[in-house]
Protein backbone atom coordinates (compact mmCIF):
# COMPACT_ATOMS: atom_id res chain seq x y z
CA UNK A 1 0.00 0.00 0.00
CA UNK A 2 1.22 3.35 -0.79
CA UNK A 3 2.01 5.87 2.00
CA UNK A 4 -1.57 7.26 3.29
CA UNK A 5 -1.46 11.20 3.88
CA UNK A 6 -2.78 11.59 7.41
CA UNK A 7 -2.36 15.30 8.76
CA UNK A 8 -1.56 15.90 12.38
CA UNK A 9 -4.64 18.36 13.32
CA UNK A 10 -7.39 16.67 11.90
CA UNK A 11 -9.18 13.73 13.64
CA UNK A 12 -10.44 10.56 12.34
CA UNK A 13 -13.81 8.00 12.08
CA UNK A 14 -13.66 4.32 11.55
CA UNK A 15 -15.23 4.88 8.57
CA UNK A 16 -12.34 7.18 6.51
CA UNK A 17 -14.16 10.54 7.90
CA UNK A 18 -11.78 13.15 8.65
CA UNK A 19 -12.96 16.09 11.10
CA UNK A 20 -11.74 19.44 11.58
CA UNK A 21 -12.76 22.51 14.00
CA UNK A 22 -14.13 25.08 12.67
CA UNK A 23 -15.49 27.30 15.98
CA UNK A 24 -16.57 26.12 19.20
CA UNK A 25 -19.34 24.60 17.80
CA UNK A 26 -18.84 23.77 14.38
CA UNK A 27 -16.48 20.94 11.94
CA UNK A 28 -15.63 20.37 8.71
CA UNK A 29 -15.77 17.01 7.76
CA UNK A 30 -14.36 15.39 4.47
CA UNK A 31 -12.88 11.98 3.02
CA UNK A 32 -9.71 10.86 4.17
CA UNK A 33 -6.93 10.58 1.24
CA UNK A 34 -7.31 7.18 2.10
CA UNK A 35 -11.00 6.70 1.51
CA UNK A 36 -10.74 8.75 -1.98
CA UNK A 37 -7.41 6.57 -3.22
CA UNK A 38 -9.83 3.35 -2.65
CA UNK A 39 -12.74 4.82 -3.92
CA UNK A 40 -11.03 5.84 -7.69
CA UNK A 41 -11.77 8.67 -9.76
CA UNK A 42 -15.06 10.50 -7.92
CA UNK A 43 -17.25 11.06 -10.48
CA UNK A 44 -20.31 13.01 -8.22
CA UNK A 45 -20.80 13.92 -4.53
CA UNK A 46 -24.47 14.13 -3.13
CA UNK A 47 -24.22 16.50 -0.61
CA UNK A 48 -27.05 17.05 2.48
CA UNK A 49 -28.81 20.38 2.12
CA UNK A 50 -28.12 23.25 4.66
CA UNK A 51 -30.54 23.06 7.06
CA UNK A 52 -30.47 19.58 7.55
CA UNK A 53 -30.19 17.28 10.13
CA UNK A 54 -27.77 14.37 11.01
CA UNK A 55 -27.03 11.91 13.46
CA UNK A 56 -23.73 10.00 14.22
CA UNK A 57 -23.07 7.17 12.11
CA UNK A 58 -26.24 7.68 9.82
CA UNK A 59 -25.48 8.53 6.10
CA UNK A 60 -25.55 11.91 5.46
CA UNK A 61 -23.60 12.25 1.66
CA UNK A 62 -22.82 9.63 -1.31
CA UNK A 63 -19.91 10.09 -2.75
CA UNK A 64 -19.92 8.09 -6.69
CA UNK A 65 -16.58 7.17 -8.20
CA UNK A 66 -15.91 5.55 -11.49
CA UNK A 67 -16.01 2.17 -9.19
CA UNK A 68 -18.80 2.10 -6.95
CA UNK A 69 -20.91 4.44 -4.92
CA UNK A 70 -20.11 4.92 -1.31
CA UNK A 71 -21.72 6.54 1.74
CA UNK A 72 -20.52 9.59 4.30
CA UNK A 73 -21.35 8.74 7.85
CA UNK A 74 -22.21 11.75 10.10
CA UNK A 75 -19.56 12.30 12.85
CA UNK A 76 -21.87 14.00 15.21
CA UNK A 77 -24.80 14.68 15.81
CA UNK A 78 -25.85 18.44 14.36
CA UNK A 79 -27.21 20.33 11.51
CA UNK A 80 -25.41 21.20 8.28
CA UNK A 81 -24.41 24.42 8.49
CA UNK A 82 -22.78 24.37 5.26
CA UNK A 83 -21.71 22.47 2.50
CA UNK A 84 -18.97 22.39 -0.70
CA UNK A 85 -21.03 23.98 -3.45
CA UNK A 86 -17.64 23.64 -5.44
CA UNK A 87 -18.04 19.98 -5.85
CA UNK A 88 -21.52 20.43 -7.71
CA UNK A 89 -19.31 21.11 -10.85
CA UNK A 90 -15.88 19.61 -9.59
CA UNK A 91 -16.43 16.73 -7.56
CA UNK A 92 -12.73 15.76 -8.69
CA UNK A 93 -11.72 18.08 -5.99
CA UNK A 94 -12.33 14.73 -3.59
CA UNK A 95 -9.39 13.32 -5.54
CA UNK A 96 -7.03 16.00 -6.08
CA UNK A 97 -7.54 17.76 -2.56
CA UNK A 98 -9.12 15.47 -0.03
CA UNK A 99 -8.36 17.75 2.73
CA UNK A 100 -8.66 21.19 1.31
CA UNK A 101 -10.84 21.94 -1.76
CA UNK A 102 -12.37 18.54 -1.36
CA UNK A 103 -14.43 19.35 1.72
CA UNK A 104 -17.97 18.27 2.09
CA UNK A 105 -19.43 19.84 4.78
CA UNK A 106 -19.77 21.69 7.64
CA UNK A 107 -21.96 20.67 11.07
CA UNK A 108 -23.14 22.49 14.02
CA UNK A 109 -22.84 19.91 17.04
CA UNK A 110 -26.21 19.90 18.80
CA UNK A 111 -24.96 19.50 22.39
CA UNK A 112 -21.44 19.74 23.49
CA UNK A 113 -18.37 21.68 22.07
CA UNK A 114 -16.90 20.99 18.75
CA UNK A 115 -13.65 20.00 21.36
CA UNK A 116 -15.92 17.28 23.22
CA UNK A 117 -16.48 15.69 19.82
CA UNK A 118 -12.87 15.42 18.71
CA UNK A 119 -12.14 14.01 21.58
CA UNK A 120 -14.26 10.60 20.70
CA UNK A 121 -12.64 10.23 17.44
CA UNK A 122 -9.47 8.28 16.49
CA UNK A 123 -6.24 10.63 16.23
CA UNK A 124 -3.94 10.40 12.98
CA UNK A 125 -1.64 7.50 14.56
CA UNK A 126 -4.66 5.43 15.66
CA UNK A 127 -6.67 5.85 12.36
CA UNK A 128 -2.90 5.53 10.70
CA UNK A 129 -3.06 1.89 12.36
CA UNK A 130 -6.56 1.47 11.39
CA UNK A 131 -5.67 1.20 7.72
CA UNK A 132 -2.37 -0.77 8.09
CA UNK A 133 -4.56 -3.59 9.48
Amino acid sequence: MAESNIPDHLRYTVEHEWVVKVDETTVRVGITDYAQDQLGDVVFVQLPGAGDSVATGDSFAEVESTKSVSDIYSPLDGEVVAVNDALEGSPDLVNSDAYGAGWLAEIRVSSGTADDLLDTLLDPAAYEAQIAD
